[in-house]
């Protein structure tokens, strides 16, 4: 303390006459309008360049969190540009049969929107509400067509009716089965599928066979178990044949492309060409069959069914 009034002794003369002019330069402001207006202006431009400056450096050390709120914001508004799976599950339009007055007999597409009673899926009427065979539309949401069990998911689940087992058609024929089911996904076995069997039929004839896929070309598959003494022509028609309740009958699958008569073997090796394009696939109906259940339960009670209870 006893330093401190020895320094403001020392230098009292100095500090008075700077106390003065603080003091002189305040009445000179205070009481002329021009340099009060200049000195305040100035001042205001000072304090802005000091009160920018603190505001760079402040947000440079929040940089950070200001990214994390740009990258939420961003992603919220990305949101509302792309659709939710579980969203256009129906395609923008749909064919439906013609028309009985149609002599041409054209094929027509509808919007959705309308609610057709039929749909023309796999060159077969299909009733849209046949309380038999109920249709869920649905989108293709991924699908691998690179390996010998191949599968695609779709965007509806147990939410919406569906269940493993069931199967699923596009408009060009049968397109698999569903494997596995979650609240609002499904995944499906693809026709292009090794363990994939459909009960099938030429629709010329009626001869019965198994469509099974070989693994090598997607646009093809094998149909087994028809006996040599079947006559058969290019270009005919195969179709769902209807036994095994998953499928109705009548489902368009493909057309036979070519057909060799092993000479080991009893039955024709009979490749088809398939009706459904995987590589191209978007919009396909789940096949809900109501009676299946009680249907299989019947033929397994009278051994109908093969060991384990599963239809081909």
């Amino acid at each position: 303390m006893r330093n401190l009034f020895l320094f403001l002794f020392r230098f009292r003369g100095a500090l008075v006459f700077g106390l003065l002019e603080i003091i002189s330069l305040y009445l000179f402001v205070t009481n002329n309008s021009y340099q009060r207006a200049a000195f305040f202006n100035s001042a205001n431009a000072y304090a802005g360049v000091v009160l920018e400056r603190r505001t760079q450096i402040t947000d440079y050390f929040h940089l950070a969190e200001l990214n994390q709120q740009l990258v939420a914001e961003n992603a919220a508004l990305r949101q509302q540009l792309y659709p939710p799976d579980t969203a256009r599950r129906e395609a923008d339009s749909v064919a439906v049969p013609p028309a009985r007055t149609d002599s041409l007999k054209r094929v027509r597409y509808r919007r959705p929107a309308s609610k057709p009673d039929t749909l023309l899926i796999g060159l077969q009427r299909l009733p849209a509400r046949d309380p038999s065979y109920p249709l869920i539309p649905a989108r293709v949401i991924n699908n691998r067509l690179g390996s010998v069990d191949n599968f695609f998911t779709l965007n509806v689940g147990s939410a919406n009716g569906v269940q493993r087992g069931l199967g699923v058609v596009a408009a060009g024929g049968v397109a698999g089965r569903v494997q596995a089911v979650t609240e609002h996904y499904a995944t499906v076995a693809s026709l292009l599928h090794s363990k994939t069997t459909i009960a099938s039929k030429i629709k010329r004839d009626g001869t019965f066979g198994t469509i099974k896929w070989l693994g090598d070309d997607p646009t093809h598959a094998l149909l087994d178990n028809v006996l040599r003494e079947t006559k058969l022509v290019k270009g005919d028609t195969v179709v769902t044949s209807g036994y095994n309740a998953v499928f109705p009958e009548g489902i368009f699958i493909g057309t036979v492309d070519s057909f060799v008569k092993e000479p080991d073997k009893n039955f024709w090796t009979v490749r088809v060409r398939l009706g459904v394009n995987f590589s191209n696939l978007q919009y396909v109906y789940v096949v809900t069959s109501r009676p299946k259940a009680e249907r299989d339960t019947v033929e397994a009670r009278a051994g109908m069914l093969p060991e384990g209870g599963k239809r081909p």
